[in-house]
């Protein structure tokens, strides 16, 4: 289905339903516009929280929101849940698996992807957190890792198991570091009986010289200190070169044999943005005007985590929720602005301008670091200010009743509630590559034994 070329309202089209997309909806609301809002999911996803879902402190329905339910009186506002296959800015349409739509203005919002750096084969052993999916896969896997120490006899394959390394030192990688130190040793140990989970090993993998770079050394150093208190082992100048099904390999040569590797360290444009891979700028976005749209397409705007500035390369964006929100609302006053005059030629647009709200990691139960403007905050003052901005900004008053009971419990008798084990999320895991992870490394070259143990497994 088209737009039809005769219709006097103008069409935007809006792809994706994060929270710079939600934005720009939420904002933007003209006499004459009809909007097409589509995604491949029918909630918004409040990412900050995913690792608490991964690591089983929050259940999947605390931290989504139907996508209808945001804009329940918005006639103007047409909702496709759809895969979009192809973007043609040339021909001003949008392709998706069901129909072809034409717009006037498109603002892509689709957010980004896990980057594995020119390796997309490690994906198949290192996932990435930026899904509801994907974070239920990784809780699924790490559960299973200690549900398979149970039943190993052999110590090296036990240890194996309960190795965890997290490639990636920014606040992504911090926070499932202290996650999983906290579920190892202050909630499993109670549960298992045959291994000690307080003896998992955790690796935090870091190929820059300290952990949060974009953080002062203060507060760096301070994290340090209390991942390392919380048994996390911090690996600096630790390049990743290779990652399978037995582990990760360091550039110093260094094999290391794990249980399940977890990767936070890159982000990517999006796959459908290809077709724009002129203006990619070599790194995780696409470069974008001072008023996020493209250089050759001034009706296409970039929001949220794929927008690379060109007039500030030196001092980019963060990837982060303010900034998303930021950009959603500056768009909607541009094309306000824009459809009021109704011009024959683009309008001036005034640049965007970010502002900085600061930023906050959570360093395990009750701790985490915070930086608001000059002031730099450590320990629990740091975390009341987290707790209080997250559930300040949870869609729904639903979410935010249920994330505060869900942590006052989990967090005050150390009982995550979220720790259900999801069989389809073992179908994701190659069948082979359990028996290479649980025997000994004599035994991997001996194929028929690993298919018929695979077997066995299934």
């Amino acid at each position: 289905m088209s737009t039809p070329s005769g219709s006097r309202e103008t069409h935007v089209i809006v792809l994706g339903a994060g929270f710079a997309g939600l934005a720009f909806c939420r904002s933007l609301h003209a006499p004459g516009v009809r909007f097409t809002w589509i995604d491949r999911r029918n909630h918004h996803l409040f990412q900050p929280l995913l690792y608490q879902v991964a690591t089983g402190w929050l259940s999947a329905s605390d931290i989504a929101q139907p996508i209808r339910s945001l804009v329940p009186r918005r006639d103007d506002i047409r909702i496709l849940l759809g895969e979009v296959v192809a973007i043609e800015p040339e021909r001003r349409r949008v392709i998706t698996t069901d129909a072809v739509l034409e717009y006037d203005y498109l603002v892509v919002a689709l957010g980004g992807v896990p980057h594995y750096f020119g390796h997309p084969e490690w994906e198949r052993y290192a996932p990435g957190l930026k899904t509801l999916e994907g974070a239920l896969r990784i809780r699924s896997q790490i559960l299973r890792c200690f549900e398979w120490a149970e039943t190993v006899d052999d110590v090296p394959s036990r240890r194996r198991w309960l190795t965890f390394a997290v490639v990636g030192g920014g606040p992504t990688g911090v926070e499932l570091a202290g996650a999983l130190a906290e579920l190892t040793r202050r909630v499993l140990t109670r549960e298992l009986r045959r291994v000690d989970p307080a003896r998992a090993r955790i690796l935090l993998l870091e190929a820059g010289p300290r952990i949060l770079p974009g953080f002062s050394s203060h507060l760096a150093q301070w994290t340090t200190a209390r991942l390392s208190a919380m048994g996390v082992e911090i690996r600096t100048r630790a390049q990743v070169t290779h990652i399978g099904p037995c582990g990760v390999r360091l550039s110093n040569g260094e094999q290391i044999e794990t249980g399940m590797v977890l990767w936070a360290a890159g982000v990517a444009a999006h796959p459908l943005t290809e077709p724009l891979r002129e203006s990619r700028d070599g790194g995780r976005g696409l470069q974008v005007g001072p008023d996020l749209s493209l250089p050759r397409y001034p009706e296409v705007f970039i929001i949220g985590d794929m927008a690379a500035l060109s007039d500030r390369p030196e001092n980019p964006v963060p990837p982060l929720a303010p900034a998303a929100l930021q950009m959603g609302r500056y768009v909607a006053r541009i094309l306000r602005r824009e459809l009021r005059r109704r011009p024959s030629s683009p309008a001036w647009r005034p640049p965007f301008r970010y502002r900085d709200l600061g930023c906050m990691v959570t360093v395990g139960r009750g701790a985490a670091i915070a930086r608001l403007g000059r002031l730099e905050l450590t320990g629990q003052p740091a975390w009341f200010a987290w707790l209080f901005v997250h559930l300040l900004r949870l869609v729904g008053f639903r979410n935010k009743l249920s994330v505060l009971l869900q942590w006052a419990w989990a967090y005050g008798m150390n009982r995550p509630g979220a720790r259900i084990l999801y069989e389809f999320d073992a179908r994701k895991v190659p069948s082979e590559d359990i028996p290479a992870r649980a025997l000994p490394a004599t035994d991997r070259a001996s194929e028929p034994f690993v298919q018929e143990h695979s077997n066995h497994r299934a």
